[in-house]
This record gives C-alpha cells, sequence and structure tokens, in this order.
C-alpha cells in the first residue's frame, strides 16, 4: 500500500478490525519510510447496481452521489457525519440486498427521502425540494402539512392559493 504521505511503498499493517458495514474490512498502517500513520478500508467487490435514470439512461449505482446529497441536505444542521454515513451505508445495503441488477431511481430518491424525514426535517424537506421539483412556495407549504401535527394548525391554510381560512 503506498503512503499518502511519502509516497513509499513500503508499508506494514499495525491493527486490523471489522469495519462499520458488513464486509469491509479496516486497517491501521504505518509507513516504513516516514513512520506516518493512516487508515485503509477494505471492501468486498460486488456485482455492481446499476441505476436506471428518469430518461432511461443507465448508471453505475455511486455511493459518493447519495453521501454528497445527503450532505448538502443536512448542511448547516445538527446532524452527524457518522450519522449520514450509517445512512447512506443503510441505504446502499438496503439497494444490494435486493438482488436487482437495475433498481429505478425513483426508488433510491425515495429511500433517500424516507432516511431524511428520520434524521432531521429541514434536511428532509431540503432533498424534498430538489428531488420533487418543487415549483413555488405552495409545494412546500403541502409537504410541510405533513410534517406539522394537525393540532398545531391554528388556522386551515390552502396550500394552493396561499391564503389562510379561519373558518369564518
Amino acid at each position: 500500500m503506498k503512503c499518502p504521505f511519502c509516497g513509499n511503498m513500503n508499508t506494514r499493517v499495525v491493527d486490523s478490525r471489522p469495519g462499520k458495514i458488513e464486509f469491509e474490512v479496516r486497517r491501521r498502517r504505518e509507513c516504513h519510510e516516514c513512520a506516518r500513520r493512516f487508515t485503509t478500508y477494505e471492501r468486498v467487490e460486488q456485482v455492481p447496481v446499476i441505476i436506471v435514470k428518469k430518461d432511461g439512461r443507465r448508471e453505475e449505482f455511486n455511493r459518493d452521489k447519495v453521501l454528497t446529497g445527503i450532505k448538502k441536505a443536512c448542511g448547516k444542521r445538527a446532524v452527524s457525519i457518522n450519522l449520514i454515513e450509517e445512512t447512506v451505508d443503510n441505504i446502499e445495503r438496503d439497494l444490494r440486498e435486493r438482488n436487482d441488477l437495475e433498481i429505478p431511481s425513483k426508488d433510491v430518491g425515495e429511500k433517500i427521502i424516507q432516511a431524511l424525514k428520520k434524521i432531521d426535517d429541514v434536511a428532509y424537506v431540503r432533498f424534498a425540494s430538489v428531488y420533487r421539483e418543487f415549483k413555488d412556495v405552495a409545494d412546500f407549504i403541502k409537504e410541510l402539512k405533513g410534517l406539522i401535527p394537525n393540532e398545531c394548525l391554528p388556522i386551515e391554510f390552502d396550500a394552493i392559493s396561499g391564503k389562510a381560512d379561519d373558518g369564518s
């Protein structure tokens, strides 16, 4: 393994343990040249999962795209990177366990939305606004009404017209 600090190819494994997800090994390594330590992760190479996009294009599942989308949705929110990583791991595992070689992108988006709904309401609405292509404020209001319990709404609000109805 090449040292990321000095580029030397002579490194040794100091410690190995199971990673956070199934079929992953975490290794601490030490460079013989500069004596610095670094961590590597080994994963079993799996059959690729192909995502079928809305327009019919197909591309290989990209964990980093899911991670980036969730990080953007959770930006400036009190959501730890560990929770985000765990969420992405769970989504990836769920997709791979389906044993389908091709999965519609809609299924991936819905898995992300459901996960974000459990983590943080603001991150959920941020992601949903892009994923579901909200056109105006009324779309946001409709989505928010689903998050707020009815007893917390003081007056009926017509999301289409954007006007309050006080019942009179």
